[in-house]
């Protein structure tokens, strides 16, 4: 494992479900090779792990304070977490 592989998990809230919000992250990390998941909170929250790169991930986490246009982003939180390597970016349920 590379010491440039890195993993976030962020919290978006805000006007963050129903605005193609989940499907749009998982667009931009392909875009960013980036690894992961996304997903709805039951507390109207969004939330996500990315993987991948220094960079791949700042872009993510960049992306999200803002995320696609129907949204409206209050505030991110930031959280590192161990790298563990996953595969893919998916949507999750709940």
């Amino acid at each position: 494992m590379s010491a440039s592989m890195i993993r976030r998990r962020v919290v978006v809230h805000g006007t963050v479900q129903g605005v193609f919000f989940r499907d749009t992250c998982r667009r931009e990390a392909s875009r960013h090779g980036v690894n992961g998941w996304v997903r709805n909170r039951p507390d109207g929250a969004v939330e996500a792990v990315f993987e991948g790169t220094v960079d791949g991930v700042g872009s993510m986490i960049s992306w999200t304070r803002q995320g696609p246009p129907s949204a409206q982003v209050e505030r991110v939180e930031t959280a590192e977490e161990p790298f563990e390597g996953l595969a893919g970016f998916g949507v999750r349920q709940g």
